[in-house]
């Protein structure tokens, strides 16, 4: 029944939070105008993204109106962001704080472009926080958590599954408003940024496709070098043999480093 501990990456992200809505609140309460310039300029709007206002694809996770949105958000990232962090580490936690939030906020502004879907604006970081549940919930799937105060432990994968429902109702009666997309996007960007960065087997396995083909592309450089030489050589009434790595085989009587079939490999 203990709280996680408030610490690293987790505690940067929610005391910024915090400054910032803190600011917001005064700025709205003792100087209106300055206070939604502020809201204007953070708030994620396709409108002005397609004016080159690309800073507010990371703006919109720290700027707050709603009280209960800023609470639940902040709940989400502490209560699930300290298990995660202890897992991956605060730099790749920070990683996924805000790849979430980027990778949500882009494909809110494409499906914006249709100009049926999408439309409004989005704030707040309820999309790293659902990252954060997804990311949980892939590095635990078959956890029981505590949704707190309620003393009942559920099953993370429910967790998700009800929230993504909530989410997905909320959608379809905001009539596909932006900032119901961008919570559901969190989700499927926590799965893509566990998918792509998180997981030490994927990304070693991306490395050795990468180097597998690099070395065959050098490999078939290699033999077709050996194929024009010897083409080559034969023009000018001399024959030289390599294998099929394409080394260099030196005749019968000629052969150095031990006797080795090969000759030399350069």
């Amino acid at each position: 029944m203990g709280f996680p501990p408030f610490r690293g990456a987790v505690r940067q992200i929610i005391l910024a939070s915090v400054a910032i809505y803190v600011v917001i609140l005064l700025l709205l309460s003792f100087a209106p105008a300055t206070g939604q310039a502020l809201l204007t300029g953070g708030i994620l709007d396709p409108e002005h993204i397609r004016q080159g206002w690309l800073w507010q694809f990371v703006t919109y996770s720290f700027v707050y109106v709603d009280p209960l949105q800023f609470v639940l958000s902040l709940l989400g990232i502490y209560f699930l962001g300290g298990a995660v962090e202890d897992r991956i580490g605060a730099r790749r936690f920070y990683g996924l704080f805000f790849g979430s939030v980027v990778l949500s906020g882009i494909a809110g502004f494409a499906l914006s472009l249709t100009h049926v879907l999408a439309q409004g604006g989005a704030a707040g970081s309820g999309a790293a926080a659902n990252a954060i549940l997804m990311v949980f919930y892939l590095f635990n799937r078959g956890a029981p958590i505590m949704l707190f105060p309620i003393p009942i432990q559920i099953p993370v994968k429910w967790i998700v599954f009800f929230t993504a429902a909530i989410e997905v109702a909320y959608l379809l009666l905001s009539h596909f408003a932006l900032f119901y997309f961008i919570l559901l996007l969190g989700l499927g960007a926590g799965y893509v940024w566990y998918t792509l960065v998180l997981t030490r087997k994927t990304s070693t396995g991306l490395s050795e496709k990468y180097f597998g083909l690099r070395n065959s592309y050098y490999r078939w450089k290699r033999r077709r070098a050996a194929r024009k030489f010897e083409v080559y050589m034969r023009d000018r009434d001399q024959t030289v043999t390599f294998d099929e790595h394409g080394n260099y085989i030196p005749p019968k009587d000629d052969k150095k480093n031990g006797g080795s079939k090969s000759g030399w490999v350069n």
